[in-house]
Formats: structure tokens, sequence, C-alpha cells
């Protein structure tokens, strides 16, 4: 269903010389971009950024955020809505932790899209824009990180500007349709693989080898002779970002502030252990550590949520993709919703204990809801009968927290789940939001596609109004 990839280790040093310095400072070799690369400026503490969590498959919007308790039992499904600390904000009862918690963060209800393969609304939902073809991974036009990595290409942090922590095996770039399409791979995000709760979990080749910084030099000054030519009239401003990356690359893997960054063992054990000592939990207070080192924008890719050392439940799915022929989607929701909940709550209390909510937004997704009706299928892994839903485009839920008014639901949809009731809110609106965040003027920024036709960064969206 989604593309794989051979499972990796973790990023080697080229990885870091490569991504270290595209992801953070780069690209400045790309020949069609509408902006040149700019020297490196200072990228502060204090800026905004954004923790993305991406849940790849589609949850279940009726059965987590917009439950409809007087539905007919065949919509509804088999759990119950509970009361939050928000007056009149219900959740699913296997979100306790996040229910004490409502008045920290904002419910997005009425999103909607058009596209129901995994493929087409990974694109769809990912790029804001309509793909050319509505099955496949490989986007026509860039993912939204990337294009905020693109723009924020020159700015200083002690670790890598745009990050992906995801599973070992799915860290290939059209995995999610996170490819940056023409603006090349310089605005890739630097990947972070593997379970972070593991115990043998490293992060490899942030630092020089004892006895290399010799051999560094060496090379270093070698590779100034080539770069010759590019010291006359740098009209594009090309060698002076080439100049830029590389420096940020080379205080990644010179300096231990990066790798410390990264380091969830500098954290107590009690807060490692709110979070949970499981992917999903040790993945967010990562994306914390990373946002509060200066990192713009943090992706969490969260879809196994078996622990370290154990084996995936017998019937439940590896992602959020709860067909019947896939999984038992009440048993495999339960699971999962247990390990999201500590999870979130963690890191939305963390956020703002910190006064991180004052300056980063946390956005809570997938692709696209499922289908109102509950449907019965034959299980692959079982084969009996049993409950799923299937993809549905035209409703789903977002949750947001920190920089944003918060304890309230954007939208509404109708009785059965179906479609958006009031307030209906595409993709393009959510992203809007978040780039107007980050204070972006995306209504006048555009870049270069491959034949060279400025491309702007939002074709259309509106800021939602409510969160602002």
């Amino acid at each position: 269903m989604f593309p794989t990839s051979p499972i990796c280790p973790g990023p080697n040093r080229r990885d870091v010389l490569r991504f270290g310095s595209v992801a953070v400072a780069g690209g400045a070799l790309a020949p069609l971009m509408a902006h040149k690369a700019n020297a490196a400026s200072d990228h502060t503490t204090n800026d905004p950024a954004v923790i993305f969590v991406w849940l790849p498959g589609g949850p279940p919007h009726q059965d987590t955020f917009d439950m409809k308790p007087d539905a007919p039992a065949e919509y509804r499904g088999a759990y119950k809505p509970i009361q939050t600390n928000v007056n009149g904000i219900q959740i699913c009862e296997h979100m306790p932790a996040l229910a004490k918690c409502a008045d920290k963060y904002a419910l997005i209800r009425s999103v909607a899209h058009k596209f129901a393969d995994h493929g087409g609304g990974h694109k769809r939902f990912l790029t804001a824009r309509d793909p050319k073809e509505p099955v496949g991974f490989v986007n026509d036009t860039p993912m939204v990180g990337s294009l905020v990595a693109e723009l924020w290409k020159g700015k200083k942090a002690a670790v890598p500007n745009y990050v992906n922590i995801v599973d070992g095996g799915r860290q290939h770039i059209d995995t999610f349709s996170f490819g940056s399409a023409y603006l090349g791979p310089q605005s890739h995000p630097f990947a972070v693989v593997g379970d972070p709760s593991d115990g043998k979990f490293e992060m490899k080749n942030l630092s020089l080898l004892p006895g290399t910084e010799d051999k560094l030099s060496d090379r270093l000054s070698l590779l100034k002779k080539f770069d010759g030519p590019l010291n006359g009239p740098d009209l594009a401003g090309r060698a002076e970002g080439m100049n830029a990356a590389r420096e940020r690359a080379l205080n990644l893997i010179g300096t231990s502030a990066a790798k410390n960054a990264f380091d969830l063992t500098r954290e107590s054990v009690k807060t490692r252990e709110r979070y949970g000592m499981h992917r999903y939990g040790q993945r967010a207070l990562m994306a914390r550590r990373l946002v509060e080192h200066g990192a713009s924008w943090v992706t969490c890719v969260l879809e196994n949520a078996t622990p370290p050392g154990a084996q995936m439940k017998e019937n439940h799915c590896y992602n959020w993709d709860s067909h019947a022929v896939n999984c038992h989607i009440f048993d495999d929701t339960q699971y999962k919703l247990g390990f999201l909940d500590q999870a979130m709550s963690a890191l939305i209390e963390d956020l703002y204990l910190r006064g991180l909510n004052k300056r980063v937004l946390l956005v809570v997704t997938g692709e696209f809801g499922r289908t109102p009706k509950v449907e019965y299928s034959k299980g692959s892994q079982t084969g009996v009968m049993q409950p799923g839903r299937d993809h549905w485009p035209q409703a789903q839920s977002i949750l947001v927290s920190g920089a944003c008014k918060t304890g309230l639901v954007v939208g509404s949809t109708t009785a059965k789940a179906e479609v958006p009731k009031d307030r209906p809110l595409t993709p393009n609106d959510l992203w809007a939001t978040v780039f107007g965040h980050l204070n972006i003027d995306f209504n006048n920024t555009s870049f270069l596609d491959g034949t060279g036709r400025p491309m702007p960064m939002l074709p259309y969206g509106e800021v939602i109004r409510e969160l602002v």
C-alpha cells in the first residue's frame, strides 16, 4: 500500500554533509529556484516553528474527535464519547488524558477533499494541490514542509531546520508524498530513522571520528580549489549559498550541539515516562527538543505503535488504514489511541509548561477520515467477518495546539459524520493558517517550477480565523 525502502540505521556522515547543509542552510545549487541561495542568518530559538504529526492511513474521525453517539449503531461504532475539560467538547473515551487538556488545543471537524486513494490523498493533503494522478506517492508539486525549508534555507540553528522522524524502512521521500518535486532534494527533510524508545537506538555520525580532523581540513582545502570558478562575480548568489551550506554542515558534525539535541537520555526518566516509552511518545519528545534547539519544522510519522521488543498485535494494522480486511477497527484503534493519547497529551502539556506554545504550532492529522458506516469483511489475518471503515476524504478531524486559539471546535459534520455541515474547509485553509503562523506571506510567494514558470506557494486557501 505504501512504498518502502530498505531499513536504514540512520544518517551517515555523507547524509549529514548533504542534508545537514541543504535541509538547514542549503539549496545553493538548485538551477530553477525563485529565490537565490542566501547566506546563513541567525535562527534564534524564539522563531515560530511547527510540529507536524502525521497519522498515515487515515484515522477514523467518528471514533476519535467527531463522535456521533446519537447516530444509528452501524454509524456510531463501538466507542462512547467522554466530556473534556471544556464544556460542550467531547472526544473518544479512549483518550482520557487528551480529554483533560482540551483547553489547550482546538479541533477542526470540517476539512474535506476529493481524493480517496492513499496516494492521491497524501498528495492532495500535503501539497495543497490536486495531483495529476489520483494514485501513487510521487509529488508533482512540493510538500508544504519543503516549501518552508526552501524559504528558510539560510537560517542557522543548532540542529537541522527541517526534520522527519520515521520508522526504519519508511524513510524514503516518496513513502508518504514528502517529496519536494521541482525544488529538488536540497529541500528534503533530515531523516531520523528508527524507534527512539528502543534501547539500541542511536543517532550516529553527528560528530567527527577521532583522528579525522586533519583529513577533513585537507579535503576542505581541496574543495575550495574546485570552487574557485565560483569566486568571481556571483550574480545568482550561489557561491555565497554554497559557503553557507557547507559551514552549516560542518557545524553539525563539528560541534556537540546537534548530537545533544537528539539525545533523549538528557531528559529525566520521569519526563520520558510521561511521554511514554514507545515510539509515539519518544518521537514526540524528540520533536519538542528539536524545536527548542531551533528546528523550524519537525514531522513525526506515527504508524505502528508496537513497543520495543514486542510483536505487532495479531489482527492489527501497521498504520491507521482500518479496513475490515486489514484489522478489527475497534480493537486496532483502541490500541493505537492509548499510545497517541499519552504522547500527544504529554507534548501539549510540555509545550505550555515550557512556554513553547507561544511560538510552536502543533498539527495532528492523517490524509482523510473513514467511512461513516461500518462495513464488514473477512479479515486477512483471522479469516472471520469483522468491522472496519474505508477511505473517506469527504470529512476528517484535525487537532491543533500551541500557537493558536484553543479550547474550541471549528466546523461540524452532519449527523452521521458524512460531510461538513458548517464551516467547510480544505487542507489549503489549514496550510494557510500554518504559513501565517510562520510569518510567511504565502499570497505573494512563488517558486519556479521545472519549466521556469512561477508557482504560487499556495494556489488558494484562507487562514482559519477562529484559530488566530
